[in-house]
């Protein structure tokens, strides 16, 4: 991952990776990982030389071809201007339905509403749910302490999170995004 999808992985309270899934503890290195870009190895796509992954990015940095390469593919995906954010629903923190605190993970939401609202009976809409492309905004769970605890369980926003910050919407091209994944791999050095 790169570091903004990383560092969105660490946010919540229990860090977990953006792909697998994973405990993240922060400062703890992936040994096992390190092993697998030192020994992987890898085509430049600009001027063919083979390396391995660990030195990829020192050779892009000096590769005129491969930066010929990525301008190319970043020409390709600027030919629209992207969206802008703030005209997608933030799917990171999430209001509590019942008293409207803000700024809630997913996993926060779930131990505030089972500390402050476990009695409570109204039935509102699980704003986790209604943030997702497929959620109703308007479905009221009828008891939504029991779909908390049912359907939260694995929380979507950090296994998406990697992909939000590139794609800003679900409907983004995967060639698109991963010219932008280059681009801001090269620029986090």
């Amino acid at each position: 991952l790169c570091t903004p999808c990383l560092q969105e992985c660490l946010k919540p309270k229990k860090p977990v990776c953006g792909v697998c899934r994973s405990t993240l503890a922060p400062g703890s290195r992936a040994l096992d990982l390190e092993k697998q870009i030192e020994t992987t190895e890898t085509t430049c796509n600009g001027c063919n030389k083979k390396m391995y992954l660990s030195k990829m990015r020192s050779h892009a940095a000096s590769c005129s071809k491969y930066q010929s390469y990525i301008m190319e593919g970043v020409k390709a995906v600027t030919k629209e201007p992207l969206h802008s954010t703030r005209s997608f629903p933030n799917r990171f923190t999430f209001p509590c339905p019942y008293c409207s605190e803000r700024n809630l993970d997913q996993e926060g939401l779930v131990e505030h509403c089972k500390a402050l609202h476990s009695m409570d009976a109204k039935q509102v809409v699980c704003p986790i749910c209604a943030s997702m492309p497929w959620g109703d905004p308007n479905y009221r769970s009828a008891n939504f302490m029991e779909h908390l605890q049912r359907r939260h369980r694995f929380s979507y926003d950090t296994f998406v999170v990697a992909f939000l910050s590139l794609l800003q919407d679900y409907d983004a091209d995967e060639d698109d995004m991963m010219a932008q994944v280059l681009m801001r791999s090269l620029r986090d050095k």
